[in-house]
């Protein structure tokens, strides 16, 4: 919760933090794994966007989900665009 309210507010440091403690804490939950991945791209860590992207990989098929809790169609975007660039996606 923290994590993603510190994304929205465009600290992707350490929202970062947060979502690699909710990774650890439950592992084979993807949403953290999508959030970290996200933080990382926007903070233009695309090699460890693209790690995470492929942990996700392990337990779920869908990197980018077609469709996200967050109802500010400018969070969701954020939250899109950076998950994009971590899966390598063009938009």
């Amino acid at each position: 919760m923290i994590g993603i309210a510190n994304f929205f507010l465009r600290r992707f440091d350490e929202a970062a933090i947060k979502m690699l403690l909710a990774v650890e804490q439950t592992p084979a939950w993807p949403w953290p794994y999508r959030g970290l991945a996200a933080c990382y791209a926007h903070i233009g860590r695309l090699a460890d966007a693209r790690k995470i992207v492929s942990q996700l990989r392990t337990i779920s098929p869908v990197v980018v989900p077609k469709v996200t809790p967050f109802r500010n169609p400018e969070h969701r975007e954020l939250f899109l665009s950076g998950l994009r660039l971590a899966a390598g996606e063009a938009r």
